[in-house]
C-alpha cells in the first residue's frame, strides 16, 4: 500500500478490547488459525493511509453492512466469519473514507443466513 500516515485502530468496547489485546486470551476463544488472520487484518488495515485506500486494495474483501451494523464494514477472516469495523467518519462517502485516519474494531461475527453470531465479544 501507498506510504502516509497509518491507519489508526481503536477499539472502544472494554470486552473486545481485553480480548483482542492478549494474543492468548484471542487464540482460546478463536483458535490460533482465526487469531492469526485477525493479526494479519490488524497488520494490513495499521498499513494503509486511510480508510479508503484500505477498501480500494479489497484486502479481505471489505464490504459495507447494513441492519443492526448499520456504518459497519465486514472483512473477510474465514468462510464464515468476519472482523466487522466502523470507519470513524462523519459519513461512508469516498471523500469522507479518503479523509478516515481512524476505525473502531467491532468484534468477530457471522451473520450469514439471518444468524448473528458473535465470537468476539
Amino acid at each position: 500500500m501507498k506510504g502516509g500516515f497509518r491507519l489508526e485502530i481503536e477499539i472502544s468496547d472494554k470486552v473486545v478490547a481485553k480480548i483482542m489485546n492478549n494474543s492468548k486470551k484471542l487464540q482460546k476463544i478463536v483458535g490460533i488459525d482465526m487469531a492469526k488472520k485477525i493479526i494479519q487484518r490488524f497488520n494490513e488495515l495499521r498499513s494503509a493511509p486511510n480508510f479508503k485506500n484500505y477498501l480500494d486494495y479489497q484486502i479481505g474483501k471489505p464490504h459495507p453492512l447494513t441492519g443492526n451494523l448499520d456504518n459497519c464494514f465486514g472483512i473477510h477472516l474465514n468462510r464464515n466469519y468476519r472482523l466487522v469495523v466502523k470507519p470513524l467518519a462523519e459519513q461512508l462517502d469516498n471523500n469522507s473514507l479518503k479523509e478516515c485516519k481512524k476505525i473502531d474494531i467491532k468484534g468477530v461475527v457471522d451473520y450469514h443466513d439471518g444468524k448473528c453470531k458473535w465470537l468476539i465479544p
